[in-house]
C-alpha cells in the first residue's frame, strides 16, 4: 500500500507537468482548430531561459534559494508568451484562410526553427540547473509516504495555475469571448468581438504556461537538453487527446490520467510477467492507452468541444 500511494504521488506530479503543457495545445485547437506543434519547443525554451536567469541571479547574489525562482518565473512567462504571440502573427495568421495543411506545415517549421536555435545557442550537451534552489528534504505523510519539497512546489504551482486558468476562461468576459470565438469566428466578429485580439490572447496564455512548465520540469529533474520539448510536447499532446482536444478541463484530466498510467501502469500491467525493468516500457503503455481511448471513445474522456453548425 505504501508503494502504491508513493506511485500515486509521483503520478500526480508528472501528470501536472503534462496538464500544464496540454492546456496550450487544447486552447489553440479550441480557437483555431490547429495543432500548434511549436508549443513543445516553447516549453523547452522556458527551461533554457529559466536556466539563464537562475544562473545569472545565483552568480550575482552568490547564493541560491527559493526566493530566486519567482522573478525568473515572471521573466520566463513574459518572454515565452511574447514569443508565442510573435509566432502566431508571423507563422499562423497569414495562413489562417489557406486551408488546413499549410498552417500545420508552418507550425512544424516554427518548431524546427526553435529547436535549432536552442541547439546552436546553448549547445547539444545536457544542461544542469543550479543546486540549492529548493530544499532537498522530504516530508513524511500518512502511511509512510514521503513527498519532497520540490514535489510540493510543483503540485501547488500547477494546480493553482490550472484553477486560475479555469476561472479566467469560464468566469471572465475575455474567457467568454474566447469560448465564442472557438464556436464561430464570423458570428463573433458580428457580435463586436476582436477575434484577432482573442487569438493573440490565447497565444499569450498558452505558451506562457508552457514556458513556466518547462522551467518547473527542468528544476524537478535537474538537467535537460534541447530534445526536452519533443518528449514532453508529445506526451502533453497525448494528454490533450485523452482528455478531449479543445476541452480545457479535459486537458487537465488527461494530463493527470497520463501521469497515473505512466507511474502505475508498469507495475499493474507488467509486474507479474517477469519483465526486467518494466518502467522502461511506460511510454509503450501510455501509447497503448491512447490507442484504446481513440478506439472506444474517439472524442476523449470528457469529449472534444467543436462548433456544431445547424443546417
Amino acid at each position: 500500500m505504501q508503494q502504491l500511494l508513493q506511485q500515486l504521488i509521483n503520478g500526480i506530479t508528472i501528470g501536472s507537468f503534462y496538464a500544464l503543457v496540454a492546456l496550450g495545445y487544447t486552447m489553440v485547437y479550441g480557437v483555431l482548430k490547429l495543432i500548434n506543434f511549436a508549443h513543445g519547443d516553447l516549453f523547452m525554451w522556458g527551461a533554457y531561459i529559466g536556466l539563464t536567469g537562475l544562473s545569472a541571479l545565483v552568480a550575482l547574489m552568490s547564493r541560491g534559494g527559493p526566493v530566486l525562482i519567482l522573478p525568473v518565473s515572471v521573466i520566463v512567462i513574459v518572454t515565452i508568451a511574447l514569443v508565442g504571440v510573435l509566432i502566431e502573427r508571423v507563422a499562423y495568421r497569414p495562413l489562417r484562410s489557406a486551408g488546413r495543411l499549410a498552417p500545420v506545415i508552418s507550425a512544424l517549421g516554427a518548431a524546427f526553427i526553435l529547436e535549432s536555435l536552442a541547439r546552436n545557442i546553448y549547445g547539444a550537451s545536457w544542461k544542469t540547473y543550479p543546486t540549492g534552489l529548493v530544499p532537498a528534504g522530504r516530508v513524511a505523510l500518512v502511511g509512510g509516504v514521503r513527498i519532497s519539497a520540490m514535489q510540493v512546489l510543483v503540485l501547488v504551482v500547477s494546480f493553482l495555475l490550472m484553477a486560475l486558468l479555469y476561472l479566467f476562461v469560464y468566469r471572465t468576459r475575455i474567457g467568454t469571448a474566447m469560448r465564442a470565438v472557438s464556436l464561430d469566428h464570423e458570428v463573433s466578429r458580428l457580435m463586436g468581438i476582436d477575434v484577432d485580439g482573442i487569438i493573440a490572447t490565447v497565444f499569450l496564455i498558452g505558451p506562457g504556461l508552457g514556458g513556466l512548465a518547462g522551467m518547473i520540469v527542468a528544476l524537478y529533474y535537474g538537467s535537460f537538453d534541447f530534445t526536452l520539448g519533443w518528449i514532453f510536447g508529445l506526451k502533453a499532446f497525448i494528454a490533450a487527446i485523452l482528455g478531449g482536444i479543445g476541452n480545457i478541463p479535459g486537458a487537465m484530466l488527461g494530463g493527470i490520467f497520463l501521469g497515473f498510467i505512466e507511474s502505475l501502469g508498469p507495475s499493474l500491467f507488467l509486474g507479474g510477467l517477469g519483465i526486467v525493468a518494466p518502467y522502461q516500457l511506460k511510454d509503450a503503455i501510455a501509447f497503448t492507452m491512447l490507442v484504446l481511448v481513440l478506439i472506444f471513445r474517439p472524442t476523449g474522456i470528457l469529449g472534444e468541444r467543436l462548433a456544431v453548425k445547424k443546417a
